[in-house]
């Protein structure tokens, strides 16, 4: 176009009225005409898009709605598509003009119907005259067959006027190398429910209906359907497809599954089988980009403003917590204020700065342990791309490149029975469907193998997807949301890779892994489900790892009923109960997660619970950063439990009654919820059949803490009622804000060996009486109140006790104690005070002069009582200008080779003598019996 031609508004318009094959020899006159044609995407593009007799809204069924990125684009796929049945025939390949014009040399119509003109009013009797590739044009009107209609020769068939002008009462039998049907109406014939079924050849079905009728391809035979309906119950079946495509579909009402794919596809392959593959790799670009054009906004990775205490001064008991009026923690550190003398109350009030008697004690062994900063959201793991994943793992590379039997992609499967159906080694790819009000979406058993990407699942009466009997695939990057039970269920073997899913919104667990089942479940969002984030029972084994999950209405990931699994490098935050719950013989290895800002407790262990907690950061829970309950075994090792607001680790006396049976009501009542369609519990007699892979079998018969930071949390750090042995080596309980360690019951040994306490608001260590509990090697230091506080019975021996607020060590009431060995200093009060009736030795303690004002006796002891045998302790008095420090050794803990924070580095050959296990029973005083919000399942 030169200048002073006509504007190019003007151009536009003439142009439009240009039909397809002008267009096309326009674009070929020069580069500003192409340009100016293909500037009438939105206009005249369109308009031949939609008036396509042989295709519909390039998003249909899916979001007709939406408008596709380009119409000249999806016109142009829709042509290259309708054109796949004749490309077969090898020969003539010397030369591309011929095989350009070879179909159109002898190639006829022939009409049929009750119109003039017609050459034959049957469809039969045209068949019968149609030589190869001719093509035959139903007249409006319904055709009936009485007998099956075999396809001996190549023919199209095509319906004129619109979609649902012409209806075939006709069942077909395809016997030749390809034929193609469109615009045409399928119904039942009176004989068989089967309308079309070929075992060799290809079909093309493009825009037609299928009506209470069934589609049978058997491999090596190939189908491609596009744009097609199946209402009332209609359904396809593959058979040992090789590869077949589905593209664009609707399916609806149906009493069964809308796709059946069983057995492996046959090594045979038809002329069809290259064509149709590489049909579908150049159609996943652009279904890639239109699906991303429909998706929905989703919960941003932000953490919501939750309350964390960050004080470190004394508690006034008792303590409300915020936003939970009347919820009472009771004084763990049983409140010596209330029996302290009035000496020890004016020795609080002392102000003393004269620092030089005071004994440092900073460069004790737990240092590496020092607490760290609050994390904050940019400190979670990222969730990786599925790219991102894809790199990483060759496995789900590989799975999600293949293209292999059935191929189902942009469809609308719903209000329906079942979608789809595959088994007995089949294999599929769904890729950009939307599944909804089905019973189920996708049921994959029997060592079939799915591929599942971008798709939506929603609205589901039972589980959007079943995995059963060892099937495996990938399930990338779908929209699982609002069904009825699980987003997903795998159990009996099945081993999925599922891969950045948005999980969310079910009216039950996010993703159910039972029965020997696994999985690797990686980098998901899985959000607002009103059970389980995660649920794995049974003898369920899954990876879960680098997943966010949150704001559930339950437990973000529950393992119960001998469930096992590695479960590491999650975000579980903001969740309604605790972060992570175990209980009835689970059994996981929990390590490196955050489980933070949750409404309940971070992790809960409950009856019989096990499993190794490892280097997790459990932070600002609203409850307990860890509550352990009743006969449960967990390895707590590693972990930073910081500003929750109730204890940091509280381990209760709780026995529920109905679970002390394998048969009780309250462990067998909610089974009938993982039943599907009658299907029996057949995974129980595999429960010996167990997967090593990520086992934490560590052998314990005593509950370990060992290794744990457990500070600034709002009461105590360690919280000990329970009648079970108990193992708390090497942590550091620093800065909470009432006692650092409180043992209330312990009728077994509790066993507190090299463990650094500092800083707490209250008491350093109390242990109530009737308790039994060795104090071996501990720091003790800085705290708010005593350093010790002893009214129970057994040992204190070797422990460093410096720099606390009141009296060193305080033996009461009538205890039965020996305590030996130890370096202790009290500022301003007597290092070892002995009151009441205690029975015991006070022997080879080593006794650090405090402040000068201090006019208190070092070591005070009841003048009446005869029960306490005082030998051997040593008062070392300072001298100025001398070193004053604790040596040889150096302040307790003692550093013996720090473990990190991984497995591979804390020994399995401690020097902790493993008792029996743990078991407990009912306290009505037990704090409400229970954690104030974890009750699970």
């Amino acid at each position: 176009m030169e200048a002073g031609s006509l504007p190019m508004e003007l151009w536009r318009l003439i142009l439009a009225y240009l039909p397809l094959a002008d267009l096309g020899r326009c674009c070929l006159v020069c580069r500003a005409w192409r340009e100016l044609v293909l500037s009438l995407d939105s206009t005249r593009w369109r308009q031949l898009c939609l008036g396509c007799p042989e295709c519909r809204h390039p998003n249909w069924p899916r979001r007709p709605q939406l408008a596709p990125p380009s119409w000249r684009e999806a016109l142009r796929q829709h042509a290259l598509a309708s054109r796949t049945w004749t490309q077969n025939g090898a020969e003539l390949h010397s030369s591309a003009c011929l095989h350009l014009f070879r179909r159109r040399k002898d190639r006829r119509v022939w009409h049929v119907g009750a119109a003039p003109g017609c050459g034959y009013e049957t469809l039969r009797g045209a068949l019968a005259a149609a030589g190869p590739y001719d093509r035959v044009l139903l007249h409006p009107g319904v055709y009936e067959e009485q007998a099956e209609v075999t396809l001996k020769v190549p023919v199209e068939i095509v319906g004129m006027g619109k979609l649902g002008d012409v209806a075939l009462l006709v069942s077909f039998d395809q016997q030749c190398p390809t034929a193609r049907l469109c615009n045409l109406v399928f119904m039942p014939a009176w004989f068989s429910p089967v309308v079309y079924k070929t075992s060799s050849g290809h079909v093309q079905l493009d825009n037609c209906n299928f009506e209470g009728c069934q589609l049978h391809v058997r491999g090596p035979g190939t189908c491609q359907a596009r744009f097609c309906s199946f209402a009332q119950g209609s359904s396809a079946h593959f058979l040992g497809v090789a590869i077949s495509l589905m593209d664009s579909c609707e399916f609806s009402g149906g009493d069964s599954a809308s796709i059946t794919v069983e057995g492996p596809p046959v090594s045979e392959r038809n002329w069809a089988c290259k064509h149709l593959a590489a049909l579908a790799k150049t159609l996943t670009a652009v279904t890639m980009a239109t699906s991303m054009l429909g998706m929905i906004h989703y919960p941003s990775n932000t953490c919501s403003s939750v309350e964390v205490s960050t004080s470190s001064s004394p508690l006034i008991f008792p303590l409300l917590l915020t936003g939970q009026e009347g919820t009472v923690i009771e004084d763990d550190s049983m409140d010596t204020s209330n029996e302290s003398s009035d000496e020890d109350n004016e020795l609080r009030g002392a102000n003393v700065s004269n620092i030089d008697y005071t004994l440092s004690y900073e460069q004790h062994g737990l240092a590496h342990l020092s607490e760290p900063g609050l994390p904050d959201c940019a400190s979670f793991p990222a969730l990786l791309s599925l790219s991102a994943e894809l790199q990483r793992d060759a496995e789900a590379q590989e799975l999600a490149s293949s293209v292999q039997g059935c191929l189902l992609r942009r469809c609308l499967l719903r209000d329906g029975k079942g979608g789809v159906h595959l088994c007995n080694h089949a294999q599929a790819r769904l890729e950009a469907n939307v599944f909804r009000g089905l019973n189920y979406a996708v049921r994959c058993i029997q060592n079939a193998k799915l591929v599942m990407l971008r798709n939506e699942v929603s609205g589901c009466r039972a589980s959007g997807v079943f995995l059963r009997l060892s099937a495996q695939g990938l399930i990338a990057e779908n929209n699982i949301h609002s069904n009825g039970e699980a987003g997903l269920d795998i159990r009996k073997g099945a081993n999925p890779i599922i891969l950045c899913n948005r999980i969310h919104s079910g009216l039950r667990s996010g993703i159910v892994v039972l029965g020997n089942g696994k999985g690797f479940i990686r980098s998901n969002q899985i959000y607002g489900n009103k059970e389980a984030g995660v649920y794995i029972l049974f003898n369920g084994n899954p990876v879960v790892s680098g997943n966010h999950i949150f704001q559930g209405l339950a437990a973000g990931i529950a393992v119960n009923e001998n469930g096992r699994g590695l479960i590491t490098e999650n975000v579980i935050r903001q969740n309604q109960w605790g972060g992570a719950d175990i209980r009835r013989g689970g059994d996981p290895i929990l390590r490196n997660n955050f489980i933070c800002h949750g409404y309940s407790d971070g992790v809960v262990v409950g009856e019989r619970g096990r499993g190794l907690i490892e280097g997790n950061h459990i932070y600002g829970n609203r409850g307990c950063g860890v509550w352990v309950m009743s006969s449960s075994l967990p390895q707590l090792i590693g972990n930073y439990i910081t500003h929750n607001r109730m204890y940091g680790l509280a381990v209760f006396c709780r026995k529920d009654p109905e679970s002390s049976g394998a048969g009780g009501g309250g462990e067998r009542g909610g089974q009938e919820n993982f039943h599907e369609e009658g299907e029996l519990l057949a995974w129980e007699s595999d429960m010996d059949s167990e997967d090593e892979r990520f086992s934490s079998r560590r052998p314990i018969t005593v509950a370990l803490v060992e290794n744990n930071c457990m500070s600034r949390n709002g009461a105590v750090g360690v919280y000990v009622k329970s009648s079970e042995a108990l193992n708390v080596v090497g942590n550091m309980v620093a800065n909470n804000r009432a006692a650092g360690m409180s043992i209330i019951q312990s009728s077994q040994l509790t066993r507190l060996v090299g463990n650094c306490v500092h800083g707490n608001g209250r008491v350093g260590i109390t242990v109530d009486r009737e308790c039994r509990v060795e104090l071996r090697g501990n720091g003790i230091y800085g705290n708010g109140c005593h350093g010790i506080c002893f009214r129970g019975d057994g040992q204190i021996v070797e422990n460093d006790v410096v720099g606390n607020g009141a009296i060193g060590i305080r033996v009461m009431e009538s205890a039965d104690v020996k305590v030996l060995r130890n370096r202790v200093q009290a500022l301003q009060g007597c290092a070892i005070s002995v009151r009441q009736q205690v029975r015991g030795v006070i022997q080879e303690n080593l006794v650090y002069q405090g402040f000068p004002v201090n006019i208190k006796p070092p070591i005070y002891t009841n003048p009446l009582n005869q029960e306490c045998v005082v030998l051997s302790n040593t008062l070392l008095t300072h001298r100025p200008n001398t070193p004053w420090a604790l040596e040889n050794p150096p302040p307790r803990p003692l550093c013996n080779n720090p473990p990190s924070t991984t497995s591979s580095a804390h020994p399995a050959n401690l020097a902790i003598s493993m008792t029996s296990r743990i078991t407990t029973t009912v306290e009505s005083g037990c704090h409400n019996n229970g954690s104030i919000f974890c009750s699970i399942l």
